[in-house]
C-alpha cells in the first residue's frame, strides 16, 4: 500500500514541499504555546561553549574556562525572572511569563536549568546543525521545539519575547543580539527591553560609543539597551522595563 500523501517522507523533503515544513515550522510552535499558555517570555541569548562550574577543567587551562561564572550567574537570572514570573502570575492569571533559550549547552542549559530550579517550565527552540546541538537536559520535553529553518526558530524567539538578555557569546549570540536590535530599530519589532551582561565583555568586543561618533548609529540607538553584571541587578532592569500591558493591548509586532 502506498503512503497517504501527506505521509510521503520522499515528498514532504523534496523541494516541491518546502511551504508545508516552513508553515509547519510556525503551526506547531504557535498549536504547543497555546496549549500550554506560553503567552510571554524573555529570551536568553549566550554562547554554547561556555562550561558550567561543575566541568572538569581542560588541560591544558583554555581561556574559555575562565567564563565559568557566566554560567552560573545565568542560571541565577533565569531562577530569579522565574519566580518573579510566579508573583505576575497571581496579579493576571491570563499572562505566563517565562525562560526562552536556544535549547543547546552553555548559557542556553543555564537558562533552562535555573527555570527548571524554580519549577518553572522554560522553553527551548533548539536547531538542528550539522555538528552541534542537541537539547539540554534541563528542558521541559513538551516545549522542546527541534527547528530545520534558521528564520522559523527567529521568528518564535521574537514572537513572544517581551525582553532579551544576552551573555556573552560569538557570532550566534552576535547575530541573535544585533537582528533583536535592528528589529527594534526599524520598528519591525515593539520596543522591548534588552540587555547585555557582563559590562566588561561587552564593551571590549564592541565600540557601540564609537559607532554613534561615526554616525553608523544615532546617539538614540545606544539607548536601546542596557549593561549589567550581577543576577540581581539584570532582574531589576526587566521589571523596571517590562510594559505588559503595551503587549496586551497593541500585540507584539513580530
Amino acid at each position: 500500500m502506498n503512503d497517504l500523501t501527506f505521509e510521503n517522507q520522499s515528498f514532504l523533503w523534496g523541494n516541491e514541499a518546502g511551504p508545508i515544513r516552513i508553515l509547519s515550522e510556525y503551526l506547531h510552535p504557535k498549536s504547543e504555546f497555546q496549549s500550554h499558555g506560553i503567552t510571554d517570555t524573555i529570551v536568553v541569548f549566550g554562547s554554547a561553549r561556555i562550561p558550567s562550574p561543575e566541568s572538569p577543567k581542560q588541560n591544558p587551562p583554555s581561556p574559555i574556562d575562565s567564563l565559568s561564572h557566566y554560567y552560573a550567574e545565568a542560571c541565577e537570572f533565569s531562577r530569579l525572572i522565574s519566580e518573579w514570573a510566579d508573583t505576575l502570575k497571581q496579579v493576571n492569571p491570563s499572562r505566563n511569563l517565562n525562560i526562552c533559550t536556544g535549547g543547546g549547552p552553555g548559557i542556553m542549559e543555564a537558562g533552562n536549568r535555573g527555570a527548571k530550579e524554580a519549577g518553572s517550565k522554560s522553553v527551548a527552540l533548539n536547531i538542528v546543525l550539522p555538528h552541534e546541538q542537541h537539547v539540554n537536559p534541563y528542558v521541559d520535553p513538551e516545549l522542546a521545539f527541534e527547528f530545520h529553518y534558521f528564520f522559523m526558530r527567529k521568528l518564535w524567539f521574537m514572537k513572544t519575547c517581551r525582553g532579551m538578555i544576552a551573555f556573552p557569546g560569538g557570532f550566534g549570540t552576535f547575530d541573535e543580539l544585533f537582528e533583536t536590535l535592528t528589529l527594534v530599530q526599524t520598528g519591525k519589532k515593539t520596543k522591548i527591553p534588552i540587555l547585555l551582561y557582563g559590562t566588561e565583555f561587552w564593551t571590549q568586543v564592541i565600540n557601540f560609543k564609537k559607532l554613534a561618533e561615526m554616525r553608523l548609529i544615532s546617539e538614540e540607538d545606544l539607548q536601546l539597551f542596557g549593561f549589567a553584571d550581577t543576577p540581581v541587578d539584570a532582574l531589576r532592569f526587566f521589571q523596571e522595563k517590562i510594559r505588559f500591558e503595551l503587549t496586551h493591548s497593541e500585540g507584539t509586532k513580530t
